[in-house]
């Protein structure tokens, strides 16, 4: 790909990707950084010359951010539409419906190897904090939520994940980099919040739970009770059903 000083997207985790998921993810960063501002208009033929690709991959790499509401798709390219606040909230409420579901069923799991696993990431965050690396942070970061909810092994909630997943990627790793930049220092207190989410799951403990989400969704504190009550109400709803 052309231009690579200038990538935002990690070239190390591209290896085994194809050209239009390169593609794909270098322009999600961009427009979610506001590199690439709303309402630009994208036109096929240049992004292949930019990228030094052929239009074929460029067409996938903008079907695939069309499905994400990213960009719209116009005739021979796509406009931006990048993300409103209220969209970016509406991500992490996905994320914190997704986790108290997962929770549930911790609780009533085996979970000594996920504990352990856990426990590794969180020591390769410490790591990534010694060599002030915020691009491994980031990705020891999603590995840590993506553990946990593989760890239920189910197949429909992993789909949202995955769906959700680019978007949250390029999010978490554009504010580790800020952070790592200007808050080094809050670095620590985000170690000991995943060491609290460790924490619950272990003790399979609600109260610690809730505690751990408020603080790894410091951002959106307001809604964590207001979730959890709904899934507490669908999952009573689902076993009289049963």
């Amino acid at each position: 790909m052309a231009e690579s000083k200038e990538l935002l997207y990690p070239e190390k985790w591209l290896s085994n990707t194809s050209a239009g998921e390169r593609v794909a993810c270098e322009l999600r960063m961009r427009i979610i950084s506001g590199r690439i501002e709303s309402g630009t208009i994208l036109s096929e033929n240049q992004l292949a010359a930019d990228f030094a690709v052929s239009r074929s991959p460029v067409r996938e790499a903008l079907k695939v951010l069309a499905s994400e509401n990213i960009v719209k798709l116009e005739r021979m390219g796509a406009v931006v539409a990048g993300l409103t606040e209220v969209e970016i909230e509406e991500i992490y409420d996905v994320r914190l419906l997704i986790e108290t579901f997962v929770f549930e069923r911790l609780v009533k799991m085996d979970i000594d190897e996920l504990i352990k696993e856990l426990s590794r990431i969180v020591e390769m965050m410490k790591i990534s904090i010694k060599y002030q690396d915020a691009d491994e942070f980031a990705y020891q970061d999603v590995l840590f939520h993506e553990t946990i909810i593989r760890a239920i092994d189910h197949s429909h909630i992993l789909m949202i994940w995955k769906n959700l997943k680019p978007t949250m990627e390029s999010l978490i790793l554009l504010s580790m980099r800020l952070r790592f930049e200007e808050r080094y220092d809050d670095l620590d207190r985000i170690v000991n919040n995943h060491m609290l989410y460790i924490e619950a799951i272990s003790r399979k403990n609600h109260t610690l739970m809730i505690k751990s989400l408020h603080q790894n969704f410091d951002d959106v504190q307001g809604k964590v009770e207001d979730l959890w009550e709904s899934q507490q109400t669908f999952s009573k709803g689902s076993k009289r059903g049963e």
